[in-house]
């Protein structure tokens, strides 16, 4: 039993990583194919309700890829009224950037004692035909995993992969087991994705009435970017922080209205973020510091942005399975703030 044991445990140092670097290599098919699989599990109470409604199935799946397209749609029409936004501002607000940043340098430099490249200002440094090239590289890429997470979404909606059988057939064994298990996963991630979605609304709106508040450029710009950067968990809200700091830096004199208004960004980021999303998850997603940020690292690093902002997701996913088994039912255990088993 000894040998067995410890058989299995050298197999399992040796599948894992495994496992991690193929989900790394294949990163191009399993970010659609997860990110699809949660956004399935949203819509999939609807495609419940219309079949309820004798509604035949290729018409709810339309119905939901409408909702997703117009989402969508709301989602570019944001982006686009916010780039404009930015295009249609005074050059003197570049002109006065510049200056900063480069006032900036010269203390950095003096204080740290090392020299940049001045030939041509920090602005221009951005924009490189190199620059540029990478940057349709990564619309070409964005476009195709978009309409690779559509094709994936059509797919679970139409059974064609069912989720709960795949857990049946895989994992956990037993009908009921597996039904009571997924169902679980499903109303767990749903509510997940719900509070996240209206805390960062909330976050980005708030964020960008402290930028009108206060007179600082490109609010729209500012509330969207904190919605969406609001799905990285905790690490989002410093970056948010950070780098409108830094921006209202430039705009506003080092006084206490500078001061004021990082006070007021923080706040917004405190009372949804801190105070307020903890208490409409709930228990079943408390999930303890280390493990957020392990799981952050760890998604990170295999799949970059999209797998920051699907971390805690999977994470979750992970734990409601581990919980089903009694070897395992520890390390859930773990996961969780308290370390004790989750109601």
């Amino acid at each position: 039993m000894d040998k067995l044991r410890t058989t299995n445990l050298l197999l399992l140092v040796i599948v894992v990583p495994l496992v991690f670097y193929l989900l790394k290599i294949l990163s191009f098919i399993f970010i659609p194919l997860v990110f699809s699989m949660f956004i399935a599990l949203l819509f999939l109470p609807i495609m419940r309700w219309l079949a309820k409604k004798n509604i035949p199935k290729p018409i709810s799946i339309l119905v939901v890829v409408l909702l997703i397209s117009a989402g969508v749609k709301i989602g570019v029409e944001l982006i686009h009224i916010s780039s404009q936004e930015i295009l249609d501002s005074d050059s003197d607000f570049f002109v006065k950037a510049e200056e900063k940043m480069n006032e900036l340098l010269l203390v950095i430099q003096d204080t740290f004692g090392f020299k940049m490249d001045n030939k041509q200002n920090v602005l221009q440094q951005f924009v490189q035909k190199d620059n540029i090239g990478n940057t349709l590289d990564f619309v070409r890429r964005t476009v195709t995993m978009i309409l690779m997470t559509i094709f994936f979404v059509v797919l679970w909606l139409a059974e064609s992969i069912n989720i709960q059988k795949v857990l049946q057939s895989t994992l956990l064994k037993q009908r009921h087991t597996s039904l009571k298990t997924f169902f679980k996963i499903e109303k767990d991630l749903i509510k997940f994705i719900k509070v996240k979605f209206f805390v960062s609304l909330a976050t980005g709106i708030g964020t960008g009435l402290a930028c009108v508040f206060f007179d600082v450029s490109f609010p729209i710009f500012w509330g969207l970017f904190a919605f969406i950067i609001n799905f990285v968990q905790m690490v989002g809200s410093i970056i948010t922080v950070v780098l409108l700091s830094a921006f209202a830096f430039i705009e506003l004199e080092p006084t206490s209205t500078l001061f004021f208004f990082i006070i007021s960004i923080t706040g917004v980021q405190v009372l949804f973020g801190t105070i307020l999303e903890p208490i409409f998850m709930g228990k079943s997603f408390s999930l303890n510091v280390i493990t957020v940020l392990v799981m952050l690292m760890l998604w990170g690093f295999i799949w970059g942005v999209p797998g920051l902002i699907m971390a805690i997701p999977i994470t979750v996913f992970v734990k409601i399975i581990l919980e089903q088994f009694k070897t395992t039912k520890v390390i859930a255990n773990l996961l969780s703030a308290n370390g004790k088993e989750l109601g």
